[in-house]
């Protein structure tokens, strides 16, 4: 069940924007039968979709291949992503960068600097971006030798230290699986001070940085901005703390009912969790 905490005289939404892991897919990464005919409908009355994730570009494709089956004449579901948490803003449908925020070299060299003073054992990585999801002439994730990659089907190139600095990326990843995400951020903020975000979108001893100011908040407002996409009514959902300038940027938000707190507190409800159609049965309402 969901908790309703706001007013509710919001809706119909008319930008829906949402996390994808712990949010819209569930647990074995499918999009539910019922989230997809929810979408549909919603998208059919006009609103848009757009996908607001952690993950790079290359990965999307795993979530918008699942609403591929669009029928003659329908528009797509989903044409606009919100990608490495809203460092890139991505068109789903040509399969192009529209613009991404990049941490320069020099940036990278003292932020992993910290990372390796404060967080004894951690290892680096860079997430880089080309001029499309898969971009042959850009090698899209480059770590250290000591990187112990945090997902199960690793796609990184392991290059020496000081190349991983080499080039402006979106991201810089510090990964350490013996500590909480949560106690490797707080030892950064204050170091790290204004020179990146720091955020994070697992609790498994991965923290993410990137451009000072840069969230899935400010990338939702640089699509609206690029492609006239309505922020009249905007609805998003999300789970964790690399969520929270998004659900409190919108004009509601949802956060799933198994959330971190961070993000719980940010929003405006609390809906049932992405295993239980959290993000469906609240657009439900309207669609």
């Amino acid at each position: 069940m969901s908790s309703v905490t706001t007013d509710s005289t919001f809706g119909p939404p008319t930008l829906i924007a949402s996390d994808v892991d712990g949010t819209l897919i569930d647990d074995s990464n499918r999009v539910s039968e019922y989230t997809h005919d929810v979408l549909r409908r919603a998208r059919d009355a006009g609103a848009e979709v757009v996908l607001a994730t952690g993950r790079p570009p290359r990965w999307i494709a795993e979530v918008t291949d699942q609403f591929a089956d669009t029928p003659p004449g329908s528009i797509p579901i989903i044409r606009y992503a919100v990608c490495a948490n809203g460092a890139i803003i991505y068109d789903v449908e040509s399969d192009r960068v529209l613009s991404a925020a990049t941490l320069q070299p020099e940036a990278l060299a003292k932020l992993g600097a910290m990372a390796v003073e404060l967080i004894p054992d951690a290892g680096l990585a860079a997430e880089r971006v080309g001029a499309s999801a898969h971009d042959a002439a850009t090698p899209p994730f480059v770590a250290s030798a000591g990187y112990r990659h945090a997902w199960l089907n690793p796609d990184h190139i392991v290059v020496d230290d000081h190349d991983v600095y080499s080039e402006p990326s979106v991201k810089l990843l510090v990964r350490q699986p013996d500590l909480p995400s949560a106690e490797i951020a707080a030892r950064l903020r204050p170091a790290v001070g204004d020179l990146a975000e720091v955020t994070f979108s697992t609790d498994n001893g991965l923290v993410e940085l990137s451009v000072p100011a840069t969230h899935k908040a400010t990338g939702l407002r640089k699509l609206a901005q690029l492609k006239g996409l309505p922020t009249d009514a905007v609805i998003a959902f999300g789970d964790m703390p690399n969520d929270v300038e998004m659900l409190r940027w919108a004009t509601h938000g949802v956060a799933m009912g198994h959330g971190h707190q961070s993000a719980l507190a940010a929003a405006d409800e609390v809906s049932s969790s992405n295993d239980d159609d959290g993000v469906a049965r609240v657009l439900a309402r309207w669609f």
